[in-house]
């Protein structure tokens, strides 16, 4: 499976995107208009062994709601991460049995090599 899992209204995914130059093939699922499925969760769960891996504790949600003064768990995580599409970690990149979750420069390079090599 080739998907990025993003939000278009994130200037940082919009970059990342560019950045990427991702060849035919790659399926693109904008999360706030196409909600993640509990399915396609469960799969980047698969891939990643923890809930709180795909969470952005960065979401202005997160410190709204003061779930930054609580002990969540990962199914927690879990339930928010279904609840609203801005507490998915973004840009989420999944290349055949490789996924990279986030933003960070060492993450976006590390997919861009998976990608193009």
């Amino acid at each position: 499976m080739q998907k990025v899992y993003y939000l278009s209204t994130c200037d940082t995914c919009k970059r990342i995107l560019d950045e990427l130059n991702l060849p035919a093939g790659f399926t693109l699922q904008e999360i706030k208009e196409n909600p993640i499925t509990e399915t396609q969760l469960q799969e980047l769960y698969a891939s990643t062994g923890s809930y709180e891996a795909l969470f952005n504790k960065r979401a202005r949600l997160y410190r709204e709601r003061g779930l930054n003064t609580k002990d969540l768990e990962d199914k927690d995580y879990k339930g928010l991460l279904l609840d609203h599409y801005t507490f998915l970690k973004r840009p989420v990149v999944i290349l055949g049995d490789k996924i990279f979750v986030g933003n960070s420069k060492k993450t976006v390079a590390a997919a861009k090599e998976a990608i193009h090599g």
